[in-house]
């Protein structure tokens, strides 16, 4: 297989009419990474795409492959090939012919055009189905053929838009695993557009979430989840408690910030000065809960610091959802609603964990994120999407 490609997009923008698609992007991919390009519906993730591979021409800015500008390069000049979510594979042709199709326009003799497709089919495990076509194949059978055909003609950039979109959840987790296990092994840059946060994180080396066409945040999974760069981010990816707020007391390493009819005790780093307003981000698996008195009774103080100044808040359970691995817990605190995800480490959901049960809910202060104000946030992953997360 070809070497993998060093990708740098300088100041791209797209617009279609008045609309702005894409507005002066500028991100650098590195060789051999695995990079994904993260939004919702019209952020602009697609066009991105379309511009890298020529099939869109952008208005300003430059596609720099290597360091060739390959702004103005026809499509099939590129070293750049790219996975459609249709996957557009010929009915008429078998899984080998499929993938052998674009070897007929390279000057590659007869020997080598059957060593590669060899080769590519045994990199997606197909050697088996070669002689089968695409309506005798599944659907994961068919996105690997796809792969296939797009691996042997050798790209420096692999450009794979959605291509599991089409697939059942199932089917997609297990693919994920081998697509990432797959661009390890060929060593192929791969940039993967994609609005399923689980994937990007799943399969990334690093990856970029657009918002309205413009870069809100780059970096890899674990840093992008774990330390937004703005609400916005916390909130589209995965679940996130987001509260508007400003900063009251600061002492030390900690400032307190008033949510509801509690104060939290916070990161004093990044809070500013007394009262800023702030925006405050809490995942659900940060949070700890623990049952009050066998009574159900709601404990007399409706907030406490505990031991080492954690935030003891007291609420009760609105509603639990067994999900598997994790129950998913929607609490009625004070004046504000708090979604915590606890562990069934035991198999079982703890018998404790019922509609209309009083709770401790334990926030260790750097369990929270502090983060600029902002209005733009995304929606919350829970299952009631009329219960709103973010308080005052």
């Amino acid at each position: 297989m070809a070497g993998a490609g060093q990708l740098s997009l300088r100041s791209l923008t797209k617009r279609f009419a008045e609309a702005v698609a894409v507005e002066e992007l500028d991100l650098d991919i590195g060789a051999g990474e695995f990079f994904s390009l993260l939004g919702a519906s019209g952020c602009g993730k697609t066009t991105t795409l379309r511009m890298i591979a020529g099939f869109e021409r952008p208005d300003a800015g430059r596609i720099l492959l290597d360091g060739k500008d390959l702004t103005d390069v026809s499509p099939h000049k590129r070293p750049v090939n790219t996975v459609f979510q249709s996957y557009a594979l010929f009915p008429f042709l078998t899984a080998r012919d499929n993938v052998a199709f674009g070897l007929k326009y390279h000057a590659v003799s007869k020997q080598e055009q059957r060593q590669r497709v060899d080769r590519a089919l045994a990199l997606v495990q197909m050697e088996a189905l070669a002689g089968r076509k695409p309506h005798q194949l599944s659907g994961g059978q068919q996105q690997r053929v796809a792969l296939a055909r797009a691996l042997v003609l050798e790209p420096t950039v692999l450009l794979l838009d959605e291509p599991m979109g089409a697939l059942d959840a199932k089917l997609r987790k297990q693919l994920q695993v081998e697509l990432r296990s797959l661009q390890r092994t060929v060593g192929t840059t791969f940039v993967y557009v994609t609005h399923d946060q689980e994937e990007a994180l799943t399969m990334s080396d690093r990856l970029a979430v657009l918002r309205d066409g413009r870069l809100m945040q780059v970096g890899s999974p674990n840093e992008v989840y774990s330390r937004p760069a703005n609400a916005y981010v916390a909130g589209f990816l995965g679940t996130a408690n987001l509260f508007d707020t400003v900063v009251g007391d600061v002492a030390g390493e900690l400032a307190t910030c008033r949510v509801g009819d509690a104060d939290l005790l916070v990161p004093a780093a990044g809070a500013g000065p007394r009262g800023g307003a702030v925006a405050l981000v809490v995942r659900p698996e940060r949070i700890s809960l623990e049952p009050s008195d066998p009574a159900g009774r709601l404990p007399g103080s409706t907030a406490a610091p505990g031991a080492g100044g954690v935030n003891r808040l007291a609420g009760r359970i609105q509603r639990a959802t067994f999900r598997g691995p994790q129950t998913q817990v929607l609490l009625d605190m004070p004046g504000f609603a708090l979604v915590a995800d606890v562990a069934n480490v035991h198999g079982e959901v703890p018998d404790w964990l019922h509609e209309g049960r009083a709770v401790w809910a334990c926030i260790a202060p750097d369990a929270i994120r502090v983060l600029p104000a902002t209005d733009a946030t995304a929606p919350t992953d829970v299952d009631a999407s009329s219960t709103e997360l973010s308080g005052g």
